[in-house]
């Protein structure tokens, strides 16, 4: 019974944050992108603080450690990351498909980065294939031209993939803290320090609340993303994180890019091209060398084999 739930919420999972680029894509008609993004997390950030307050017994960080880490969480897992996202999104030539599969990414760049910044990693052989793959694969969905590199949405590609190198880069150097703050209050208070960044950035570029427009479509948007991809989708992915381990909900990162291009296809009449496909499927094969002994003990232990010791990531 466990099994056939949490293959529910890993599905749920996947469709709340694949359709997510699809809202965000919508909302943007609406609002600036860095103060849409904001407003996100300020509703987010609120949330997830009362549930710490809820679940947990240490709501408030405490300590340099603690407090360093929410400034990590706080610049590169939410600021920076969604500020490039939601900017890269509002080239009309990037389909919320591609936005997905482009931050589908960032499972790879999270192994790069933890072989360079966390002493106990290597990187193989393999693993620099497996890495070089996955940037192939954004160069091919991106389309690159070397004779006009800032036609067909290049350079919106290129901002999502930099927050997808912001997202990993914050998840590795986290790592690196190994604090023992609660997630919950670690993602609460990120949530809310990152919306203030977001604000401070967006009042830098010229945003203002006279841009937004507010009616049916901007109000689901916004809610959608703040309730259901952010708070729900992260309720989610600590329950199944806890269930599944970081291996397999790592998985969700390549199944959202179907539920983009559904969600987009049906509201915004997106359709996926050869070079989003061919992108994905070289990622994916990116991660699957990077992460190869990790899979092969998962599958031993899913599967009741015993693991060898030889396994390497």
């Amino acid at each position: 019974m466990t099994r056939y739930r949490n293959l529910v919420l890993f599905v749920v999972l996947a469709a709340v944050w694949g359709s997510a680029f699809m809202a965000i894509k919508a909302g943007l008609e609406f609002f600036p992108p860095v103060l849409f993004a904001a407003l996100r997390y300020d509703i987010a950030g609120v949330i997830m603080l009362v549930y710490a307050l809820y679940v947990t017994d240490s709501p408030l960080p405490r300590g340099r450690t603690e407090w360093t880490e929410i400034a990590i969480g706080a610049i590169f897992l939410i600021a920076a990351y969604h500020a490039l996202l939601f900017i890269g999104e509002t080239d009309p030539a990037v389909t919320s498909a591609a936005a997905a599969v482009i931050v589908s990414l960032s499972p790879v760049l999270t192994s790069g980065f933890a072989r360079v910044l966390l002493p106990s990693e290597r990187l193989t052989k393999l693993g620099i294939v497996g890495l070089l793959l996955g940037l192939v694969g954004v160069a091919v969905l991106s389309e690159l031209d070397p004779q006009n590199l800032l036609a067909g949405g290049t350079v919106a590609k290129l901002l999502i993939l930099g927050a997808a190198a912001s997202f990993a880069l914050g998840s590795v150097l986290t790592r690196r803290l190994e604090s023992e703050m609660p997630i919950e209050t670690m993602e609460a208070w990120s949530m809310l320090g990152g919306a203030l960044l977001m604000h401070i950035v967006s009042v830098g570029l010229g945003e203002s609340f006279t841009e937004v427009v507010v009616n049916t479509e901007s109000l689901l948007a916004l809610g959608y993303l703040s309730i259901a991809a952010s708070a729900i989708g992260f309720l989610i992915y600590f329950d199944l994180l806890e269930q599944l381990g970081p291996i397999e909900i790592n998985l969700v990162s390549y199944v959202a890019p179907i539920f983009a291009a559904l969600a987009g296809w049906a509201f915004l009449s997106e359709v996926p091209n050869v070079a989003t496909a061919s992108g994905f499927g070289l990622i994916f094969l990116g991660f699957v060398l990077l992460k190869r002994g990790a899979i092969r003990r998962e599958l031993r232990h899913r599967f009741g084999s015993a693991s060898s010791p030889s396994d390497s990531d």
